[in-house]
């Protein structure tokens, strides 16, 4: 992956602000996420960034031992655009 300037600004887009809402993810752990996760390039020449947190608590019924935060960004000459975020839950125990 190319180097990237992770300390440019973040901006989250409403459709991904919508979807951290319902799926369990803050501002905080997405920013983590692409300042120091692992980067992967996406679709539409987009990049798709990855870290796994620490959960240890109920989501929907279920524990879960951690979760995964994966943003995908579109990268702009100043800023990141957040477009979407998906939430992987893992080591899920009823």
């Amino acid at each position: 992956m190319k180097n990237l300037n992770v300390e440019k600004p973040i901006k989250f887009s409403q459709h991904a602000l919508d979807n951290m809402a319902d799926r369990g993810v803050s501002k905080e752990e997405v920013e983590l996420a692409i300042r120091t996760g692992e980067c992967f390039p996406a679709k539409k020449g987009r990049l798709s960034f990855r870290k796994n947190f620490s959960y240890n608590a109920m989501w929907k019924g279920k524990f879960y031992q951690a979760k995964q935060v994966m943003p995908i960004v579109a990268e702009e000459h100043d800023r990141f655009v957040v477009v979407t975020v998906y939430v992987y839950f893992i080591g899920g125990v009823k």
